[in-house]
């Protein structure tokens, strides 16, 4: 699933919401993921170098953390349950962690 200039946009517009909604840092998040700062910037930016495994490792974390913070995520409109199914023919998709709220 290659997404065009326009629908990069959108879904860094997506991201950057969600992850205000979340009320976490850039760095628990990375932590979470396992990914570097610039692993996640990239991602985040949706960078055409980016991994699109870990897109959807992100947008799928980003979505739980918000509901577990008690909020209501932004939706999708690219990252939708229907392209999931197209990008599982594609990539081998890995669950995204949980964000431990309760840890001081």
């Amino acid at each position: 699933m290659t997404l065009n200039a326009t629908e990069r946009h959108r879904t860094g517009e997506e991201f950057a919401h969600n992850l205000a909604l979340t009320g976490l840092a850039p760095h628990d998040v990375a932590a979470d993921l396992a990914f570097t700062p610039e692993r996640l910037r990239r991602t985040l930016d949706l960078d055409p170098a980016s991994d699109p495994v870990d897109v959807w490792q992100l947008r799928d974390y980003l979505q739980q953390a918000v509901l577990d913070a008690g909020g209501t995520p932004v939706p999708y409109t690219v990252l939708t349950r229907h392209s999931r199914i197209k990008a599982r023919v594609w990539f081998r998709l890995r669950e995204a962690p949980r964000h431990d709220f309760t840890a001081p």
